[in-house]
């Protein structure tokens, strides 16, 4: 009886190791079909999955109460199951090399209770060749166990997409891949219980890994040109979002927007793909350019905002200025490598430190990442300027009058819509300076 047989018929389990944005979901996805160990190192996570909260917001207080994930954060529990999903982050250092720790250590921890007859499937973003060359040794070695004789290894790439409810693992198409024809099969089936839009089945492993990384990478480019769009023709007094409004109406016209680029994802990803190239002797041209303009933007945001200042005669120095939104993303509380950090930064070499208000935010995640400490929206007046940074739904809603309420009466509103939430003409005409991407 083959492994996929054994866990639709309960007598194996799976195990997701790793329960942040991705694994979560995951492992209550499977939760519905099969016998799920969700793991993850994490003690204060992991009892708060058990009080029925979902820290995340991925899928909900309800969905996490209801569901039958079995939540440990003891790493012994691992032998009790036989086909393991690791789904833990792959950040980068400050120099921007890839920094396998996470994935490492969760090899070194699954590897230590693996069992014969078990398959491994990473999910992690890596660069071409790390669940062969990097994670397998590892697992090999705290096991004592040989790979593609007492167990094998898949790779199958996530494509969640944090804060978005309408494409999840379900109404994605899963890539899968195998380290051969069996161990592929099974994987596909696996995934098959879950994934309602179906599988495609990679014809290796590094192709299913070199495919998760360019998916971003391409992303990252066309979101820089944008970018660099938007960096032109405000130069020329023309505005960007009617420009791609105009252009938009082209049938094969690419919809992206100009933005702050952070996040697990996109920020990082094409960083894999270039250390790997330059490890082969080549150095990248498009995609470490299109990364170059990405992460300047939080610092042309506040070059931007200082000559609006000086426009509306109010001194730089000590500008009180208050920031909404400090996620990465709309409608998602993840704060890990948000860019909004560039513009709090950038605002403090020219000696102003700003209020922060963000109602979605992961308050203990921010404090933690990067000692920011949150205010009341309803407790912010008497500003010079307002960057609305993130366009969360609690954003939307806001009227004229409620931005009124944020500013003095002694200067004219000076107000950064960075992702064109607002109407652009009101403003305008309501004597405010108004800039946006």
């Amino acid at each position: 009886m083959s492994l996929y047989q054994k866990i639709v018929n309960k007598e194996e389990k799976i195990s997701l190791v790793g329960l942040g944005y991705v694994g979560m979901p995951i492992a209550v996805s499977f939760s519905k079909k099969v016998d799920v160990i969700g793991f993850d190192v994490n003690k204060a996570k992991i009892d708060l999955y058990k009080s029925g909260i979902d820290p995340t917001k991925e899928v909900g207080d309800e969905a996490i109460k209801n569901c039958k994930v079995d939540f440990t954060c003891d790493p012994e529990r691992l032998r009790e199951a036989k086909f393991h999903i690791v789904a833990v982050p792959t950040p980068v250092n400050a120099d921007h090399t890839p920094d396998l720790s996470p994935v490492e250590g969760a090899s070194h921890i699954l590897g230590k209770h693996l069992t014969k007859g078990s398959i491994v499937v990473y999910e992690s973003t890596v660069y071409p060749g790390v669940t062969e060359d990097v994670c397998v040794p590892i697992l090999e070695a705290e096991s004592g166990l040989k790979c593609g004789v007492d167990f094998k290894i898949g790779y199958s790439p996530e494509r969640i997409n944090p804060g978005d409810k309408v494409h999840r693992l379900e109404t994605i198409v899963k890539i899968v891949s195998g380290m051969d024809a069996e161990t592929l099969e099974e994987v596909a089936q696996v995934y098959e219980l879950v994934v309602e839009a179906g599988v495609h089945r990679a014809e290796s492993i590094k192709v299913a890994e070199a495919a998760k990384v360019i998916e971003n990478s391409q992303r990252d480019i066309n979101i820089a040109f944008m970018n660099e769009l938007s960096i032109i023709f405000n130069k020329m007094n023309i505005d960007t979002k009617a420009v791609l409004e105009a252009a938009g109406t082209k049938w094969n016209f690419l919809k992206f927007f100009p933005g702050l680029v952070g996040g697990h994802c996109i920020g990082v990803d094409p960083y894999y793909l270039t250390y790997k190239a330059e490890q082969m002797g080549y150095h990248s041209q498009i995609i470490l350019s299109g990364r170059r303009i990405n992460d300047d933007m939080g610092k042309y945001v506040v070059e931007s905002l200082v000559k609006k200042l000086i426009q509306a005669d109010i001194p730089v120095k000590s500008a009180k200025v208050a920031i909404l939104g400090f996620t990465f993303k709309e409608n998602c509380p993840d704060t890990r490598n948000t860019r909004i950090i560039d513009i709090v930064n950038e605002l403090k070499e020219y000696g102003i430190t700003p209020v922060i208000a963000d109602p979605v935010a992961d308050a203990d995640e921010a404090k933690h990442e990067y000692g920011m400490e949150f205010v009341d929206m309803n407790t912010i007046k008497d500003m010079d300027a307002v960057i609305l940074a993130v366009s969360h739904e609690e954003f939307s809603s806001l009227t004229m009058e409620d931005m009124a309420k944020f500013y003095s009466g002694e200067h004219t509103k000076v107000l950064l819509d960075i992702k064109g939430l607002l109407n652009r003409k009101e403003y305008e005409n309501a004597g405010y300076i108004y800039w946006r991407l």
